[in-house]
């Protein structure tokens, strides 16, 4: 079992910058691939960005790409999503998830979700 905590969210103005962090305990937190996600209202969870546990490459969607950097320290358990200029549109609860399967973090069929934390951004 893996248990994810997401921090950081808050209120933001466009353009600005904000961190999120996801505190994982349980397993061997290393071993798992760790994504965020992010469901605006009255959308479906989408995709954000990923980082792979054996290689630490990195992925993001196409509309983050150039603003924001996932991140992972695995001494501390904890994998970060930096956003720089934001923008409205970036409003969304945001989710963190772990796999250790590529394909399933990808297709966001994950074994483990954390709670989410609301991310505002005003125009």
């Amino acid at each position: 079992q893996v248990q994810l905590v997401e921090s950081g969210g808050g209120l933001v103005q466009a353009g600005g910058s904000l961190r999120l962090s996801c505190a994982g305990s349980g397993r061997t937190f290393s071993n798992y691939n760790m994504g965020w996600f992010r469901q605006a209202p009255g959308k479906g969870r989408a995709f954000v960005a990923a980082i792979w546990w054996m290689s630490s490459s990195t992925f993001y969607a196409d509309s983050v790409k150039g603003r924001f950097t996932i991140s992972r320290d695995n001494a501390k358990n904890t994998v970060y999503l930096q956003m720089n200029s934001v923008k409205p549109e970036d409003t969304a609860v945001y989710y963190c998830a772990a796999d250790r399967s590529t394909r399933s973090l990808l297709a966001g069929t994950v074994d483990y979700w954390g709670q989410g934390t609301q991310v505002t951004v005003s125009s």
